[in-house]
């Protein structure tokens, strides 16, 4: 039997491929722990998930949950004391996106399949708005977005510019005003040799940062196309790009 948690675009149980429907506090309940690296304790679980109740009414409801989890045959969530934590042969999507984009991150290549999952990416539990959730979709999206810009480079320098420039954008389409995917994607197409195109992405970052925050491309981004602004423009100054 396979179990499968999907909290990408949405939360989704799978059992053998077939959705399960579950109540929104069951839902709840596997997504917290789903997102954990370790177990956790059922204190920090209650009092994080109802937060509006007394410690005693928070852990009464947690105990309601598992126990309608168990009465209806899936029993996903393991304790040991007072440490919830999945079974081990439940599987969570962003679970596996995290470690894939973190070997990716720290220079470890991909077979393209892989690589293939985290650029397809989405966004974790959309339309759950949640503090602790907040905080695991925006770590998530940093960590997408180191591992789309390491890819994009990688792929420059094996010369697959067409994927390259692709995934460049898909990173730059993910955060507009985030120098490192616009200087990943400027990348390709100096390699290339789309000087124009270069310069086109340049001005757009460079148009887009002023404006949305009054401030200017970094040095680092200025020397990527230093040498084809002097040569198509005759001036160094960025604000003659505008």
């Amino acid at each position: 039997m396979t179990l499968d948690v999907r909290l990408i675009d949405g939360f989704e149980l799978r059992i053998d491929g077939r959705p399960i429907e579950l109540p929104p506090s069951a839902q709840r309940l596997i997504a917290y722990i789903g997102l954990s690296d370790h177990p956790v304790l059922r204190p920090r679980v209650a009092g994080t998930l109802w937060l509006e109740t007394s410690d005693r009414q928070a852990l009464g409801n947690l105990r309601s949950v598992l126990w309608r989890l168990r009465r209806s045959g899936l029993e996903l969530i393991g304790s040991v004391g007072e440490q919830l934590m999945l079974r081990p042969d439940v599987s969570v999507d962003v679970r596996r996106q995290i470690q894939l984009a973190r070997r990716l991150a720290s220079g470890t290549s991909l077979p393209d399949g892989l690589a293939f999952e985290i650029e397809q990416g989405g966004e974790l539990l959309p339309d759950w708005y949640d503090d602790w959730v907040l905080v695991e979709r925006e770590r998530y999206r940093q960590i997408r977005l180191h591992a789309l810009e390491r890819l994009c480079l990688d792929l420059t320098k094996a010369g697959a510019y067409a994927r390259a420039v692709d995934v460049g954008l898909l990173a730059v389409a993910e955060e507009p005003l985030r120098e490192s995917g616009h200087r990943a994607l400027i990348r390709v197409h100096l390699a290339e040799g789309n000087a124009g195109e270069a310069l086109r992405q340049y001005r757009t970052y460079a148009r887009a940062i002023h404006e949305e925050l009054g401030l200017e491309p970094s040095r680092h981004m200025d020397d990527l196309v230093r040498g084809i602004r002097n040569a198509t423009t005759g001036v160094p100054n960025r604000h003659r790009l505008r």
